[in-house]
């Protein structure tokens, strides 16, 4: 019986270096590791200082150059927009060593995910995909993740040692990708149909009653009482994001067949709620409470 060997991560690079890649930089560097990033927004020069305070606040080392950051990297967390992903993976097998681990967090569809996988393997990298079952924040370093590929097992020892919380679902990669995007049809759907729903309540007087009948029939679900304000919330602060990612999923269920009309509409959901509030001048507080109604009620009188 063949014994899994995990690698030593005594040295991390995380390419991309937004709220994911700062978060689980902060996670690693306090559980030991030596942490770089690089973000292509350093090359900017009215992004790169909030960039350095990020990461000197993270005690993470901001590289100048992708390759700077990966030079001496056991392991290389790819942790861009869905739109980069690929991009990301090619310019950073131009700069891999043999032996690197490559763990791709990025929501992407499978067939993404493979062609990543082949630029890696390629550059004789070692690469292990990462389907993020949660929102990176408030878990951190403690976020879900599913992971594929042939060294998927190994890696998850070690990460795990480091603190996180990864599973190996797969030796083949796509799997657990898979199983992120068509959980999204479910979630993402949900605070589409929230939106449209609590908007529409809202505007006729009724949404007291309606919450509670939905509250009758899924009484588990919390419906009466801070639900609709976190579904509503998702889409209000990352709306473009989480668009972006359905999307992927269009892919990934076209890719086998499966014609992908609730996929479609909630990205165009998702989005038009942040045309909406950006064009009526709204922007999501993370300094205060979010109250669904308020931000209907706002888009009304805009």
């Amino acid at each position: 019986m063949n014994e899994t060997i995990a690698p030593s991560l005594q040295t991390v690079a995380l390419v991309g270096f937004g709220e994911a890649g700062f978060l689980l930089g902060q996670g690693l560097a306090e559980a030991g590791a030596a942490v770089g990033a690089y973000d292509i927004k350093v090359h900017d020069a009215g992004h790169r200082p909030a960039l350095e305070l990020r990461a000197q606040q993270a005690g993470v080392a901001l590289h100048a150059s992708l390759s700077a950051a990966l030079q001496d990297a056991d392991l290389v967390i790819s942790a861009v927009t869905a739109g980069s992903a690929a991009k990301a993976a090619v310019e950073a097998a131009q700069c891999l060593r043999a032996g690197q681990y490559f763990l791709d967090i990025n929501s992407v569809s499978p067939a993404t995910k493979q062609a990543d996988r082949d630029a890696i393997d390629a550059a004789g990298g070692f690469y292990v995909e990462s389907a993020v079952m949660a929102p990176v924040p408030p878990y951190g370093l403690k976020v879900p993740m599913l992971l594929g590929g042939a060294r998927a097992a190994e890696l998850s020892v070690s990460l795990n040692q480091l603190g996180l919380r990864t599973k190996a679902v797969s030796t083949q990669v796509g799997v657990a990708s898979a199983i992120k995007m068509c959980r999204s049809v479910m979630i993402k759907g949900l605070e589409a149909l929230t939106v449209e729903c609590m908007t529409a309540a809202r505007r006729y007087g009724a949404e007291e009653a309606v919450l509670a009948s939905l509250n009758e029939t899924f009484p588990s679900m919390g419906w009466t009482e801070n639900l609709p304000h976190y579904l509503i919330s998702r889409v209000a602060e990352h709306g473009r994001r989480r668009a972006a990612e359905m999307r992927e999923v269009m892919e990934t269920l076209q890719d086998v067949d499966v014609t992908p009309l609730m996929a479609q509409a909630t990205a165009q959901s998702q989005d038009a709620l942040v045309d909406a509030m950006e064009a009526a001048g709204l922007a999501y507080d993370t300094g205060s409470e979010f109250v669904w109604q308020e931000l209907i009620d706002q888009l009304k009188k805009a």
